[in-house]
């Protein structure tokens, strides 16, 4: 019986062929977008491009391998850059430190809705595959400690000069392009790794700031027929202000309040293009270019000066998780089991936030704040946010591989969530009214950033700010303000009309802080009028 020998080779070629790999197959994306943008510069130069990445990861390879730790380190990274291999070619998702803190924030049951037979493919092909072969091929030992930094220290100097004799013909050109185009470095695979260790270290081992009280003078200006506030925060998820009817669209994704008088801000730029950014911006008093996450989440935001402002504020929650805004007011669990018929196994339908507020609102008579977290149009299992019996435009894309729809399916399934979130909104301004005679009722419907549906080969979100899709960064803000409500608390409605109707540039998630303030009537030191958009139309 002959026994099997497993094929060897020296630690110097067994680098070369993982650089060569991890160039032309995982950093296809990198290298496809550096041809694009190097195509006019001459076509050596453009051949000349794969061999920086050839270069940078011979180097880092051999400064890597350590024996007994290399192999089942780059068998780790090789799986997990074919996962982000995938979600590069099919979304265009670049992992910069705020998509992977997105990742890690992302719950379970969302993260199993981007499983699909295209995934699998892919991840057996350029994944598991070339895992197995990295395990399988043995690395010839070197006889002596001496030998092996020889052979180590030969192949770096190699890679060094190479990239010195590119930098001597091609520097200016290569300084250019990084320079005009500095999300280049974020497409690198793998750079989520250098991002995942920043984004631990931080979370994990850096020091938390001192907590900041903000806004303790925060007080209730009382309505004028002296009734209690009751007010509905709708928090959207992943709609986007093009597809919505509000918002110039030609088809009606609003049927449901189309005839509740809604008003309309046109042009609302979001914090972030994804929620683990978005959501505590918003609520935090900081402007997006100067935002600051570890002093959001060690300060009040909005919510807390509504409490100190002697509101009671309530959270409900179906996009998992409030990203910590809700860290100061009470969190209402979902009644899951209580509600079979709208909870399958892509997780619950938004209408499930309504169930029990009611015994809530007649619980007391206090001065209200009821905060619900949509799932809205979270992808890309779109057709999950809503009931089938609630599709109006087909065919639609039933499936999370999006990709392989056609424009039209993606559109219609995507434009089916909006119609589902227009059917909440009408639910909860139904419910409103029936406690108008007790309450002074308004509700605020705003969404945490937009979505891309395959414009210029972007999906979904998450993109880099700086390049990211208007799609991604356009939402819609609407607001329910029946006239009791305006005249109780002194606001001039034809005047908030036309100033959302005549809005064109400006308006963003910085406007929220202290718009939701002044809707409500708090006053506060903490508040900018300038960022209110209801402080100029007060009566005075």
């Amino acid at each position: 019986m002959t026994k099997s020998i497993r094929p060897a080779v020296g630690i110097p070629l067994y680098i070369i062929i993982l650089s060569l790999y991890y160039t032309f197959v995982l950093n296809y994306p990198l290298a496809s977008r550096f041809y694009d943008l190097s195509i006019n510069s001459g076509t050596l130069f453009t051949l000349s491009s794969p061999f920086v990445l050839i270069f940078a990861f011979i180097i880092i390879f051999t400064l890597l391998s350590i024996p007994y730790i290399f192999k089942p380190f780059i068998i780790f990274l090789t799986l997990a850059s074919s996962l982000a291999l995938y979600a590069a070619l099919k979304y265009n998702v670049m992992f910069d430190s705020t998509m992977v803190e997105n990742i890690f924030e992302t719950n379970p049951g969302e993260a199993t809705s981007y499983i699909n037979s295209s995934l699998v493919l892919y991840f057996t092909v350029t994944g598991i595959i070339p895992a197995c072969l990295i395990f399988y091929v043995k690395i010839k030992p070197t006889k002596t400690i001496l030998r092996a930094l020889l052979q180590r220290g030969f192949i770096i100097v190699i890679a060094v000069l190479g990239m010195l004799l590119l930098a001597t013909f091609y520097y200016k050109s290569y300084a250019s392009i990084a320079r005009n185009n500095s999300y280049l470095k974020k497409m690198i695979n793998p750079a989520y790794l250098f991002n995942s260790v920043k984004y631990l270290h931080k979370k994990y081992f850096t020091k938390k700031l001192d907590y900041l009280v903000i806004g303790k003078d925060s007080k209730l200006i009382a309505a004028k027929n002296n009734k209690p506030i009751l007010m509905i925060l709708i928090l959207g998820e992943t709609a986007r202000a093009q597809n919505s009817t509000y918002n110039g669209y030609s088809r009606n994704t609003t049927p449901y309040t189309k005839k509740l008088g809604l008003i309309a801000f046109q042009n609302v730029a979001s914090c972030g293009t994804e929620t683990a950014v978005s959501v505590p911006c918003m609520f935090s008093n900081m402007p997006r270019d100067s935002y600051y996450k570890a002093r959001a989440n060690t300060q009040d935001n909005v919510l807390d000066l509504l409490t100190y402002a002697g509101v009671d504020v309530i959270w409900k929650d179906n996009d998992g998780g409030s990203k910590g805004v809700d860290k100061h007011v009470k969190s209402v669990p979902l009644a899951i089991k209580d509600n079979p018929e709208l909870c399958k196994k892509g997780g619950c339908y938004d209408e499930i936030l309504l169930k029990g507020l009611d015994d809530y609102i007649k619980s007391n008579n206090k001065n209200k704040l009821i905060a619900l977290h949509i799932k809205g149009s979270h992808g890309p299992t779109y057709w999950l946010r809503y009931p089938p019996k609630m599709e109006k435009f087909t065919p639609s894309c039933d499936r999370s591989d999006i990709e392989k729809c056609s424009d039209k399916e993606l559109v219609n399934v995507y434009d089916n969530t909006l119609v589902y979130t227009d059917y909440i909104l009408a639910k909860s301004i139904e419910l409103l009214k029936k406690y108008q005679h007790q309450y002074n009722v308004a509700l605020i419907y705003l969404s945490d950033h937009g979505e891309s549906l395959g414009e210029n080969g972007f999906y979904l979100h998450g993109s880099p700010y700086v390049i990211a899709p208007i799609y991604q960064r356009r939402v819609p803000w609407l607001l329910w303000m029946p006239d009791q409500y305006a005249q109780a608390k002194g606001i001039k409605k034809t005047c908030l009309i036309a100033k959302a109707k005549a809005t064109k540039t400006g308006l963003s998630h910085d406007n929220f802080f202290h718009t939701l303030l002044g809707f409500y009537g708090v006053k506060t030191k903490a508040k900018d009028d300038n960022l209110d958009l209801i402080e100029s139309c007060k009566i005075k």
